[in-house]
């Protein structure tokens, strides 16, 4: 299998206009991600589809991937929503993008997207802007980050400390929903980085 290794990516980034070193994503803050994204939802993946486009030194690999929308938060996402992703696999050739999330169907997710169809990665913070929910082994119902952290408390999304915390349970999707939610009402303002 032939490789294109990531180190290529800046050269696909500049014929899309944007671009972005994914190792220096500063995380985005709770208030950040809700704020800046254009579509919020809760979904499932039922397709991923790679192919390649362009022509010439423009040609690249984008995969598409297909969510039932179980639950639109923010924007109008319809019934069904597909994003546009740099990288991919097609006929044994893998083009990929470091720090992406990687889709398979079946997965279940919370997205925060931006600029779908425009940027190389369409979700807030690269890998920050997808947020998976997994099952306990006790059966319960959790969210956890693009990593598989469990996420107990979106206050301690984009601070340089860890966002487990060890005296708090996981949230349930319906609590990182209303969060969500909470955020939205608020309407707060986003903070300066310092």
């Amino acid at each position: 299998m032939k490789k294109i290794c990531s180190f290529f990516a800046p050269l696909f980034l500049f014929a899309f206009g944007n671009s972005i070193h994914a190792t220096t994503v500063i995380p985005p803050t709770f208030d950040e991600l809700v704020s800046r994204a254009e579509i919020i939802f809760q979904g499932s993946v039922t397709d991923t589809r790679s192919q390649w486009i362009g022509e010439g030194a423009q040609r690249h690999i984008v995969t598409f991937v297909t969510f039932r929308v179980d639950d639109a938060i923010k924007g109008s996402p319809g019934a069904s929503y597909t994003i546009r992703m740099l990288g991919g696999t097609v006929d044994g050739q893998t083009m990929e993008v470091s720090d992406a999330p990687k889709f398979k169907t079946g997965d279940r997710d919370f997205l925060f997207v931006e600029h779908n169809g425009q940027q190389f990665i369409p979700l807030v913070g690269i890998m920050h802007g997808r947020f998976r929910v997994e099952r306990e082994q006790n059966g319960r119902e959790i969210v956890a980050t693009n990593g598989g952290e469990p996420l107990s408390d979106v206050a301690r999304l984009g601070k340089e400390d860890n966002v487990v915390s060890s005296e708090r349970p996981a949230l349930s999707p319906s609590e990182f929903k209303a969060a969500i939610q909470g955020s939205m009402r608020s309407g707060t303002p986003l903070k300066q980085q310092h």
